[in-house]
């Protein structure tokens, strides 16, 4: 592999507007972080949730400093990571602030559960994942939040929600499979045709 030299590669600043494009091209799941216990609680939605260790099971978010759950989840030391499931984009929507909701005022309209760190953990998520933080890492704009998992309720549900090109998009592990076995195999390769 040849590599050149960085003192004769040409530099060019990159524009917001043309990260996000290139980013809106990268789909995402879609989470909603909760921070806070009791009424001091609040949550938004993401989709810079990734695993980062199996052994300990650790994850972590990219979050806003300036969101209304980065200083929660550093006064209380702990968050909650709730993957939706396709038919969730109500609460997608609240907590990315449609309809102006904030606080404890975007819980409503769906069943919560208290876990064991304080944090309210979403009835019905495909995963809800409580998390401790174990370190969070400033750079830029954001906190890279590391969460060791504390604790996991699964669901059996198998349609995600995600998000790709500014769209909410489902996914369901049977329907698309079932789709993608139609267009990809030509019918004199598939086996017993």
């Amino acid at each position: 592999m040849n590599v050149v030299p960085r003192d004769l590669m040409t530099e060019i600043p990159v524009s917001s507007a043309d990260f996000r494009g290139a980013m809106r091209h990268l789909t995402g799941g879609v989470s909603v972080i909760t921070a806070g216990r009791g009424k001091d609680i609040t949550g938004m939605t993401v989709t810079s949730v990734t695993s980062l260790s199996v052994d300990p099971p650790t994850l972590l978010v990219s979050i806003s400093r300036d969101a209304s759950s980065f200083p929660l989840i550093r006064r209380y030391g702990a968050f909650g990571v709730n993957i939706l499931a396709a038919d969730q984009l109500d609460v997608a929507e609240r907590f990315a602030g449609k309809g102006g909701l904030k606080g404890a005022d975007r819980f409503a309209g769906a069943q919560w559960v208290t876990s064991v760190s304080g944090v309210p953990l979403l009835v019905g998520a495909l995963s809800a994942v409580d998390c401790e933080v174990e370190e969070i890492v400033e750079r830029h704009s954001h906190g890279i939040v590391i969460g060791r998992v504390r604790n996991i309720r699964n669901s059996t549900r198998n349609a995600a929600l995600a998000y790709w090109h500014g769209q909410y998009v489902a996914v369901d592990q049977d329907e698309d499979a079932a789709r993608l076995a139609d267009v990809s195999l030509p019918v004199h390769g598939r086996r017993g045709v």
